[in-house]
């Protein structure tokens, strides 16, 4: 049925939801794992109407502490996964556009199905916060798996 599922995770107590359905699934399925996330760019700091340029060592060391975060991040995924026998790949990007960043990585890593964790928001709070599984599952012809 489902052979290769995309996992977004975010280092939430969600996200860790996810993570263990997925690897009960893929085990059940025999299918393989992609773990993804993405971490954020450095913001553009805005002083007196001008925008503050960063030096090159601000964004290597900015990307330096991304890089360090997500592979510790998906190297814990990787461990669990691989304990109970699931092929497990990990992916990350730095960006500000995180859902088309899980759709774009979901088809370029042929994937099946995309499993994420949801915090289930409604009314204002959505309307505030937004939903990025609401969003992923307008931008993707994939079929989406929520846990929550």
């Amino acid at each position: 049925m489902y052979e290769h599922l995309l996992v977004p995770v975010d280092d939430s107590e969600l996200s860790h939801k996810a993570m263990e359905h997925s690897i009960g699934m893929a085990k059940m399925l025999g299918a393989s794992i992609t773990g993804f996330t993405a971490e954020p760019p450095l913001p553009v700091m805005v002083v007196e109407q001008a925008a503050l340029a960063y030096d090159a060592v601000s964004f290597q060391e900015h990307d330096k502490r991304c890089e360090t975060h997500a592979r510790a991040l998906l190297e814990a995924f990787g461990v669990k996964a691989r304990e109970m026998g699931v092929p497990f790949d990990g992916q990350f990007v730095i960006t500000d556009n995180v859902q088309q960043a899980i759709v774009d990585t979901a088809k370029k890593q042929g994937c099946d199905l995309i499993v994420m964790a949801t915090h289930g928001r409604h009314g204002l709070d959505a309307l505030i916060h937004g939903s990025l599984t609401k969003s992923v599952l307008a931008h993707s012809a994939l079929p989406l798996l929520i846990v929550h």
